[in-house]
């Protein structure tokens, strides 16, 4: 984590998505970010390979009250959250496979 103060958890109401069974990848986007383009796909497989693994894309401009609670300040970010909707790891840029499944592992 980066030591922000931001809400520790996050429900389906503020993603406007179920969160996953076991864990969530909630990714915030922008429409003309390159990078998100590939993360979406970076995540979508592995939420795809894991089960009770659930992602959620968010339109960062759309959700300026949760971006700024979240201080997100680029995109692509990602929030690794538990089962209960905690976070539990945030990275910034476009993650690779191994981190992701690894930052899941330690999630779950």
């Amino acid at each position: 984590m980066d030591g922000q103060t931001h809400p520790g958890r996050l429900d389906a109401a503020q993603l406007g998505a179920e969160l996953g069974d076991r864990a969530t990848l909630v990714q915030f986007s922008s429409a003309f970010c390159q990078p998100c383009r590939a993360t979406r796909r970076t995540l979508a497989e592995v939420a795809g390979m894991v089960d009770g693994v659930a992602h959620v894309e968010i339109d960062a401009e759309a959700h300026l009250t949760l971006v700024r609670e979240l201080d997100i300040s680029r995109t692509p970010t990602v929030l690794v959250l538990d089962a209960a909707g905690r976070i539990v790891r945030r990275a910034v840029g476009q993650p690779r496979t191994v981190d992701v499944v690894a930052a899941l592992g330690r999630a779950m």
